[in-house]
């Protein structure tokens, strides 16, 4: 299992698609009807630990211009400010009760009954400043966000996307499920590879690599480093869509021919996995 990460980091820690998937198995369990909010200029709600200060200019007004600030609050761009947010946000939630999973820290439990006296577990999953909240009174945990917390909520309601997916929900003969779908994220990064490439349909693949391909063995030319940047981008692209749930993308993406790649790996490997996305 995991444990809390320690004091030191200086980055906030997100949780895993994993345990997001795992979220919406247990609403349709329990019949329960998550809630999604994004938390605004989240940073800024945390103390920082870096000792900074500024000189005030003239958008402070003539009569506090010139002066030394300090600076109080986790600013965006400050090295700390990641771990402080998820610091100050933590406390927030044990405040309320929740404790964090030994096996994902950015998943908050607490105990919890339902109205038909059935006990379950209430979770919050948090990905630095989105939160997906699954207990059967969302509305009242994130009432008390806003109001005794102060926390400025924004995009409150039933989850539409989250983490770049779209979230969605049917009926199955009187059961509710829930899916994830990086339809939209895929679609966006094929027309991107288009306009280096034109229409992929004059690409053709089965498979997301070819038969008894083996790129140790090739020797074809290095790429230029624009061509290495492109392709760094298309392998970060379809490392995302394997994210979102394109596993079987995962043996053809090859990261580590990224620091230099050469042609045939970029004709072949990413073009080749967006053709049979472009497809199916």
């Amino acid at each position: 299992h995991k444990t809390d990460p320690p004091a030191q980091l200086t980055y906030s820690s997100v949780v895993s698609r994993e345990s997001v998937r795992i979220g919406f198995l247990i609403a349709a369990m329990y019949d329960l009807e998550p809630l999604a909010a994004d938390i605004g200029n989240a940073y800024l709600n945390a103390p920082t630990k870096e000792k900074y200060y500024i000189i005030t200019g003239p958008e402070f007004g003539e009569l506090e211009r010139g002066k030394i600030a300090v600076i109080v609050r986790a600013l965006y761009g400050l090295k700390s400010s990641g771990a402080m947010w998820r610091t100050h946000f933590a406390a927030t939630l044990r405040d309320l009760g929740f404790t964090s999973s030994l096996a994902d820290p950015d998943v908050w439990m607490r105990p919890s009954e339902l109205s038909n006296g059935v006990e379950y577990y209430e979770y919050i999953l948090v990905y630095v400043d989105d939160l997906l909240v699954i207990p059967h009174r969302g509305n009242e945990i994130l009432d008390l966000l806003q109001h005794k917390y102060k926390y400025r909520l924004k995009d409150v309601g039933p989850p539409t996307r989250y983490l770049g997916a779209i979230v969605g929900r049917y009926d199955k003969n009187g059961t509710k499920t829930w899916y994830l779908s990086a339809k939209d994220y895929l679609q966006k990064a094929i027309a991107v590879v288009e306009e280096h490439y034109g229409s992929l349909n004059k690409y053709k693949a089965d498979t997301p690599l070819p038969p008894n391909y083996h790129p140790e063995d090739d020797q074809s030319p290095f790429l230029s480093d624009e061509e290495m940047s492109l392709y760094q981008s298309f392998i970060g692209t379809l490392r995302w869509a394997v994210e979102l749930g394109r596993i079987e993308l995962t043996f053809g993406l090859m990261s580590r021919f990224t620091t230099a790649p050469i042609e045939r790996i970029i004709c072949r490997r990413s073009c080749g996995c967006l053709v049979l996305l472009s497809v199916i």
